[in-house]
């Protein structure tokens, strides 16, 4: 099977959330066109999106074109609503994971479902993680690579790891709201620059936080093919050997002694650049991840993976194995 870890989704019709909390920022869709419709971050124009981006039916129909049994689906980074009230930020959140919920229901041999959080309240991304499991099935969560400029070693997210390992909940880390984004807007930087960048902050941030060695069962999977950080960590070891007063502060061990203790997509849109993951990472830390349905992803989910000349069995565990280990889930649920 080729199983896509990373898929995005939205519902159909978003409420006008500015209208009903009291305050504006929130993202609508404006519906101009059969099957088209424009996201709108108040009254700015933010991205064109398609029916695949809320049509389960509509993905399926590509799925069999392009070859995919199974999407794993999250929410749009633009609708962490982070920065939001908590308790405003939580309800947008369960209508979220509601609509996913629906579509993997409708389609359970297709799709799994992995949630949003209020990751600005501890308690209430604590409830709501327990509410995605309990209730909703999913088996796991997707976060920002920051939180409101946060990085995922803050204390104040270890209890939510610590909930999400006891529930073996797997985590999804996808780079949003990025370094230095309103200074580097021309070109499409923030894109093709910054989201690398995020992802290699998040990766950091959580070895020399020692979120690692904290929560040793969790299951972390960063997208983008892990950003920068596979090309530089060879700058971030000699970083941490040279400085260690100013990289080792809160965990002693070498930052390259946590590959392999992590897992990636394969979104890397080059051949060779995963070649070398695979023999940095190994075949069982990857898995495959296109973004879909945006411009950025690959347009036919696992493509590269199939055509490149690699042993058979390391495209299996890429296509499908990883991605069935990450989530903690058996072959014979998608059959």
């Amino acid at each position: 099977m080729t199983i896509d870890i990373h898929t995005h989704i939205m519902p159909e019709h978003l409420p006008r959330w500015s209208n009903r909390f009291g305050y504006n920022g929130f993202i609508h869709l404006e519906h101009h066109k059969a099957g088209c419709a424009r996201m709108m971050k108040d009254d700015v124009f933010f991205r064109e999106v398609q029916e695949n981006s809320w049509s389960g039916a509509a993905r399926i129909s590509e799925l069999d074109v392009h070859k995919v049994d199974v999407q794993v689906l999250s929410t749009v980074p633009v609708l962490f609503n982070y920065w939001a009230k908590a308790e405003h930020a939580l309800d947008t959140s369960m209508f979220l994971n509601d609509h996913i919920a629906d579509v993997v229901r409708r389609y359970p041999k297709r799709f799994v479902g992995i949630g949003t959080l209020p990751m600005q309240s501890t308690e209430l991304a604590i409830k709501e993680l327990e509410r995605c499991v309990k209730e909703l099935g999913f088996t796991g969560i997707e976060i920002g690579s920051n939180i409101n400029d946060l990085n995922l070693n803050e204390p104040q997210f270890f209890p939510i790891y610590e909930a999400a390992e006891a529930l073996g909940v797997s985590i999804f880390v996808h780079p949003w709201n990025m370094l230095g984004e309103k200074n580097i807007g021309r070109y499409w930087l923030p894109w093709l620059v910054g989201m690398p960048a995020e992802t290699s902050r998040a990766i950091c941030s959580m070895i020399f936080g020692g979120v690692f060695e904290k929560f040793p069962k969790l299951k972390v999977a960063f997208a983008h093919g892990g950003g920068s950080f596979p090309m530089t960590v060879g700058r971030i070891e000699h970083g941490f050997q040279v400085r260690p007063d100013l990289c080792a502060i809160d965990n002693d061990k070498n930052p390259r002694d946590y590959i392999g203790k992590f897992y990636l997509d394969t979104l890397v849109h080059d051949p060779n650049v995963m070649k070398f993951l695979i023999d940095m990472f190994g075949a069982d830390r990857i898995a495959v991840g296109s973004d879909y349905p945006f411009p950025l992803g690959e347009d036919h989910a696992g493509a590269m993976i199939k055509n490149m000349h690699i042993d058979q069995k390391v495209k299996e565990q890429i296509l499908e194995k990883t991605a069935l280990e990450w989530l903690g889930m058996e072959r014979s649920r998608f059959i």
